[in-house]
């Protein structure tokens, strides 16, 4: 009977186990879903916005929508921490990547969004240059408007522009 008991046991940890690791890696694929780069923010989501908006602007870049995504779904009674949804891009800038394959409107105006954790840790998500640049087998370009990596990095450095 003890060794039942153990058989018992030991297949019951083991199946923990398994929920676990699958528990672990779905956290993880949500948190690194292909073609998305995440990077955590020290400013709250909407000052988070608010610098990408500033900096934006100050570079030319036109403002198509923002999106408080809390607020709407606050209006359907549902609940989320803040989470803000950002469209912009430039015309002269974005062109020649839809001249070159028009289907790439699709991912044009460019997208970021900013969200805050169960945690209260804030995250910028954009997506990535190359994902795109495959998915419309476009040209790879350094300086392409699709590079929106220095460009976070610069509006989420501490003290780097106002």
């Amino acid at each position: 009977m003890k060794r039942i008991g153990r058989i018992v046991s030991n297949y019951t940890n083991f199946v923990c186990a398994i929920i676990a690791v699958q528990i672990f890696i779905k956290k993880k694929s949500i948190m690194n879903p292909k073609g998305v780069i995440i990077h955590p923010s020290p400013y709250p989501v909407k000052e988070t916005i608010d610098r990408l908006v500033t900096f934006l602007q100050q570079h030319g870049a036109t403002i198509y929508a923002r999106i408080n995504q809390q607020d709407e779904l606050q209006k359907t009674g549902q609940k989320i921490p803040p989470l803000e949804f950002l469209l912009f891009g430039n015309p002269k800038a974005g062109g020649p990547i839809m001249i070159e394959n028009p289907v790439a409107a699709l991912d044009l105006p460019l997208k970021v969004i900013a969200w805050e954790d169960g945690q209260r840790n804030v995250y910028v998500a954009y997506n990535e240059q190359q994902y795109i640049e495959e998915r419309y087998s476009l040209l790879h370009k350094e300086n392409s408007p699709l590079n929106l990596g220095n460009l976070i990095a610069m509006v989420l450095k501490p003290g780097s522009f106002t």
